[in-house]
């Protein structure tokens, strides 16, 4: 008979007994030969299952990062005037584009100038005018084309009611679409009215406009878009050039003189176009007035 081992169980008390010639043939020890046959076999091939499939089916559509495709450049337009263009590069359809500065600055000739473009290449446009301060006549003089521009005045008293008009004038021109332009005048409102639209609505039309032909332009004084606009240009005002009258009847009052011409300095601020961060760069042109010739 085989001697056994016994062993005592902490927990019960009982004696247990275990043969030892069957408990090696439980767990028998491989020889040094067998080690040697398990080494030279060949590694077993893994059987992929139903679930491992479905992954490899889903992760065939993924595509790495470092294969993603440059994303498209948006088209870009002129804005009527060459050396923005030369700064810019235009302005960008289905962006955002914010045009700030003080007055004087000359807001208002880069907004005419981008209509006048725009009405030039058969394109109907808008002007979401918060402060009533468009001049049909000046428009026409900067080569606006009115039969192809749709002025919305809002005419309000107070700011915080013209600026709900403004944005509810919007929302249903970016909803009906077909507009080459939509400009938001907001230069005459004072910033700390303009501030109070929240960031989600300049998000809210970033996305209206991203799969669009169409340019949305913001004249204001200050940025207000955060970083929904695409391209931020600031403006600032560095000479004006005024002649005196010519005129006999007034040569000695200071205040008969005739501005002639603007100097503007234009800062590229922000453009996502480029793939590397700007850096900041000016330009400077000049604005005639038009009874300068």
């Amino acid at each position: 008979m085989s001697s056994a081992v016994v062993s005592t169980s902490a927990a019960q008390g009982r004696p247990f007994v275990f043969d030892i010639e069957e408990a090696a043939d439980a767990c028998p020890q491989p020889s040094g030969a067998e080690l040697l046959t398990e080494a030279a076999r060949p590694p077993q091939r893994v059987v992929s299952t139903s679930k491992d499939k479905d992954k490899d089916a889903r992760l065939a559509g993924v595509t790495t990062a470092s294969r993603l495709a440059v994303r498209p450049a948006p088209e870009m337009v002129s804005s009527g005037i060459a050396a923005m263009d030369a700064l810019t590069g235009g302005l960008p359809r289905g962006s955002l584009t914010e045009i700030c500065g003080p007055a004087s600055s000359g807001r208002t000739t880069l907004l005419l100038a981008a209509l006048a473009a725009a009405t030039r290449r058969g394109e109907c446009c808008a002007v979401v005018d918060a402060s009533d301060a468009l001049d049909p006549q000046s428009a026409v003089a900067a080569g606006v084309e009115l039969s192809r521009l749709l002025w919305v005045r809002c005419g309000e008293n107070s700011p915080e009611k013209s600026l709900e008009q403004l944005l509810r004038a919007t929302d249903l021109l970016l909803e009906s679409g077909g507009f080459g332009m939509i400009a938001l005048d907001l230069g005459d409102l004072p910033p700390q009215a303009a501030r109070r639209i929240p960031l989600t609505t300049w998000f809210r039309y970033r996305r209206a406009v991203e799969h669009t032909s169409t340019v949305l332009l913001a004249i204001e004084r200050q940025s207000i878009a955060g970083s929904c606009s695409s391209l931020l240009v600031k403006l600032g005002q560095q000479r004006n050039r005024i002649k005196k009258s010519a005129d006999s009847r007034f040569p000695a009052l200071a205040h008969a003189q005739l501005l002639t011409e603007l100097e503007i300095t234009a800062e590229l601020v922000r453009s996502r176009q480029e793939r590397k961060p700007v850096c900041s760069a000016e330009i400077t042109f000049a604005c005639k007035t038009a009874w300068a010739g």
